[in-house]
Order: structure tokens, then C-alpha cells, then sequence
């Protein structure tokens, strides 16, 4: 299915979210959350549901894709770009739109906002669906961006020596800061070596997407980028171990968790952890799957669409 009609949401405080309506406009109402956090939405059709039964929303969030300010701009304000303003972002758009409730689907970053936006709205939601399970912990952060190095040690070691050495003990600051500043040469070199590292980490994906960190290119590479390191740089404003904390408001509503065996950037654990918790949730772990999917994968999570269409 295409989107059938697109505007954009006036926040109030200088942002303009941009945001899409897919499939049928008379179905059950969901809303998709990219990951990132500032990947941006797909751009075209997608075969992900099932066009009859579904009325999907997708938006761009604050400072990528289509939404303004972007903040490949040096001038953008990120203090406006929080989970807080997020999730407030979404609840503007389901009552922008009148959905009384909605499915909510979230991978990846999104994973971790959807759950940060059910938490705070447990009755607006229907039913949850969760790709690659994260919840943004401060020990989750600590292994992407380094952990994991202990399986790409030269590209990790790279990686780091791009900051100076004395702030390379908060990593994730200093490419903020690099990214934060008035010179675009510096700004496109750290980008270039974050979407780099991150490349390294999903290269073994042969069923998935290797490369696809760097195939993001211009002002699109430069607000990825910074959008992540702002919010990884401030363990994206959640207190340690919130959303697992706060689970038991989301008991009572049905959830599928989906997550690749072979995610090596988010370890399966924190998936099992959360359907551990949450006696609504259940989780198909993927064999041949790593974080950028596979077509067992797609045909899980079609599967359950095709499931919560139906409730």
C-alpha cells in the first residue's frame, strides 16, 4: 500500500511533523515508529500490512525525513528533541486524527518509544508489535557502542580515536559535540565514521541489510547521526531500567515481540527479559535473523498483523 494523504502537525514550539496515512482509511487504526532514533520513515509503498485491514500512520519524527526543523541545520534546537516530546508528538497526531486507540509498532529505537509512549498511555493502545526489542538502558547503549567492539575490535578502535583522547571517557558527548558545531566538514567526517561503526556491527547480516547505515547520505547521514547521539549521549532521558520498571502497566494488552538470534548490536537477552515480565507479550526469536531483518522475519511479523487484524 501508498500513503493516500500526508500533512503535517504544527507542535507549537517551532516543529512541524511531518506524517502519512496508509491503507484503509475505514480500518483498524496503527501507528509504525521508525527506529533510529532519526532513521526517518520508508519513503513509497510497503507490503508490511495488510492494506484492507488497516489504517497505519507513519510520521517522521522530530529533526529527520520530512519533519522541520532538520537537524543537519547547526541551528536546530535539540532540547526540543526529546522521548518526552515524542511521545507527546504522537498523542498530538492520534487525536489530530481521532483514534480513540490504536495498534502501536515500533523497531529498534522504535521499539523503545513505543513502549515509553504505551507506558504513560496504556488505554490508548490495542495491541503492541515489537522488532528488535530495545529499551535503551544505559547497559544496552554501553554495548553497541562499545561491548560489542570485542567482536570488531579495529573497527571500534577507530571509531573512538576519532575524538580527542581526553573525552574519548564519554564517547558518545564528544561526537554530540562534534556534531553540534558550525563546521560542516566536521560534522559529515564524525557522521561518516558513526554510520561506519554501525555498518561493522550488522556486516554479518547476510539475510539482512549489511551497508545500509552508510547508504544514508547528506543532510539525511548528518541528522541520523546526530539525532543518535544526542539521545544516546543522555540515555535518551529515561531513568535506568524505567520501561522494564513500569511494565506492569501494559499487562492486559497483547504484544508480539520479534527479534534476530544473531542481533549482535541488541543481544536477544533484552527481549527475553521483557516477555519474561509481561505475561500479554510473546516472543518469536528469529534463527536466521539479525537486527536488519530477513524474509522469516517480515513473514512473522506479517503473520501477526494478520493476528491483531482480526481482534
Amino acid at each position: 500500500m501508498e500513503p493516500y494523504a500526508s500533512g503535517f502537525l504544527d507542535t507549537g514550539d517551532g516543529n512541524r511533523i511531518y506524517y502519512e496515512e496508509l491503507g484503509n482509511p475505514d480500518g483498524k487504526p496503527a501507528v509504525n515508529l521508525h527506529g533510529g532514533p532519526g532513521a526517518g520513515s520508508i519513503v513509497g509503498p510497503t507490503r508490511a500490512w495488510d492494506a484492507e485491514a488497516w489504517h497505519v500512520i507513519r510520521f517522521d519524527q522530530r529533526g529527520c525525513g520530512r519533519s522541520t526543523p532538520h537537524a543537519s541545520d547547526p541551528d536546530t534546537d535539540m532540547s526540543l528533541n526529546t522521548t518526552q516530546h515524542l511521545v507527546a508528538d504522537i498523542e498530538m497526531i492520534r487525536e489530530h486524527l481521532g483514534f480513540e486507540k490504536w495498534l502501536v509498532k515500533g523497531g529498534s529505537w522504535g521499539a523503545t518509544l513505543a513502549l515509553a509512549y504505551a507506558e504513560q498511555h496504556p488505554e490508548r493502545v490495542t495491541e503492541m508489535i515489537i522488532p528488535a526489542v530495545t529499551m535503551t538502558r544505559p547497559e544496552e547503549i554501553d554495548w553497541l557502542y562499545r561491548g560489542v567492539g570485542r567482536f570488531f575490535p579495529e573497527a571500534w578502535d577507530r571509531f573512538q580515536k576519532h575524538v580527542p583522547q581526553d573525552e574519548r571517557d564519554d564517547l558518545l558527548a564528544a561526537y554530540a559535540r562534534l556534531l553540534a558545531g558550525p563546521d560542516r566538514a566536521v560534522q559529515e567526517a564524525a557522521a561518516a565514521e558513526w554510520v561506519r561503526w554501525e555498518d561493522a556491527v550488522i556486516s554479518l547480516e547476510v539475510n539482512g541489510s549489511p551497508g545500509s547505515y552508510s547508504a544514508r547520505v547528506d543532510d539525511d547521514r548528518l541528522a541520523f547521526v546526530r539525532i543518535c547521539a544526542h539521545y544516546f549521549s543522555n540515555n535518551a532521558w529515561l531513568e535506568d531500567g524505567q520501561i522494564l520498571r513500569d511494565i506492569h502497566k501494559l499487562h492486559g494488552i497483547p504484544a508480539a515481540l520479534v527479534h534476530g538470534r544473531h542481533d549482535l548490536g541488541g543481544p536477544v537477552y533484552t527481549a527475553w527479559q521483557l516477555a519474561q515480565a509481561w505475561p500479554d507479550a510473546k516472543l518469536y526469536v528469529i534463527e536466521d535473523s539479525g537486527h536488519t531483518g530477513s524474509v522469516e522475519m517480515g513473514r512473522v511479523l506479517y503473520q501477526v498483523t494478520e493476528e491483531f487484524a482480526k481482534r
